[in-house]
């Protein structure tokens, strides 16, 4: 789905649910006004599965959204704040759908010439082989298809590097796009995304106690809707000590190795009222998370450049080494 089409589906439902529309009339209303596409059709079951009587909690899990977007509607659900979270989830999709407009127009000149500069190689690779096999003699194209010496197999491999790489690659974004587990570890330990997680569960945090859902009920929610991600042991023994007596959020935080000393000093700031110092965490690490994501956005169109170069000289060197050895086998023949 369009990130910018979704960012604008959830201000119109937070603008429909404001006016006190129920949200399965909202959803009906919005479907009515969509294209064709996946996101009406996930919108529309879920509108049907809402107006069976089906509880959101329990009409979210099967739709095809976003993993984050449906944790958050479930939060807001709980906080009593729909229309408030859907404002966020636009203003959000909004922010991700410039930062990757703003990399995909980065990344696409490098790309280009990437492509080119690898069939280029590929074809000269190929007219070389033919040449030589049909000029020399037989027994240097012998010895030249069939290489046997170490040094030339090695100049030969260079030219299969760049695509070996690629293909590592590939596989490695497919498989944290293919497996939840992993892409939620990954969210917590990768630079910029642990900021971004970070600042996400902290808003989840201020919005449920803000909607007057108790502390240990808040736990409760957010270790669930974090299974599978290395925070929810961590939440999971928050709660096993509050339920303890141990009241205090640096007591129930001690000894942690996801939360960095930043998110407890911010949090505990306001005092009792937790949900204006999780209010102060998600704004931080929103920042943080931020300036990382220009950082990654201004070293992007350097570093693309300098792989460019590495992958360009690897995939031309071998074509300039066996065109040098063909000359000099023509000029000795001479």
């Amino acid at each position: 789905m369009k990130l910018d089409e979704f960012a604008f589906v959830n201000q119109q439902l937070a603008g429909m649910l404001k006016s006190g529309q129920p949200l399965e009339g909202a959803l009906r209303r919005l479907c009515a006004s969509l294209d064709r596409g996946d996101l009406k059709a996930e919108l529309s079951a879920l509108e049907a599965d809402l107006a069976k009587g089906t509880p959101l909690r329990d009409a979210l899990p099967p739709r095809q959204l976003p993993e984050f977007y449906k944790r958050m509607m479930l939060i807001g659900a709980q906080a009593n704040d729909l229309p408030g979270v859907l404002l966020l989830l636009a203003d959000y999709y909004q922010r991700l759908d410039a930062l990757w407009t703003r990399l995909r127009g980065l990344l696409v000149y490098p790309l280009i010439v990437l492509v080119v500069a690898t069939g280029l190689s590929v074809v000269l690779g190929f007219l070389l082989d033919a040449v030589s096999g049909a000029i020399l003699t037989d027994p240097f194209a012998t010895e030249y298809l069939f290489e046997t010496s170490s040094a030339s197999r090695s100049w030969y491999a260079l030219r299969h590097v760049p695509t070996v790489v690629m293909c590592i690659l590939t596989v490695a974004a497919f498989a944290v796009i293919g497996l939840p587990g992993l892409r939620r570890k990954l969210r917590w330990r990768l630079p910029g995304f642990r900021e971004a997680a970070l600042a996400q569960l902290a808003a989840g945090f201020a919005m449920l106690l803000r909607g007057g859902c108790p502390l240990g009920e808040s736990l409760a929610l957010l270790r669930e809707l974090e299974q599978g991600s290395p925070v929810a042991d961590e939440l999971k023994t928050w709660g096993e000590r509050l339920a303890a007596g141990q009241g205090e959020l640096r007591e129930l935080s001690a000894g942690s190795r996801v939360f960095p000393p930043l998110f407890m000093a911010l949090a505990s700031e306001s005092g009792p009222d937790l949900a204006k110092g999780f209010g102060r965490v998600a704004d931080t690490f929103q920042a943080r998370a931020a300036a990382r994501a220009e950082a990654l956005l201004y070293s992007a169109l350097p570093v693309s450049a300098l792989a460019l170069g590495i992958v360009i000289a690897l995939q031309l060197t071998p074509v300039f080494h066996m065109l040098i050895r063909t000359m000099n086998a023509l000029g000795g023949s001479n």
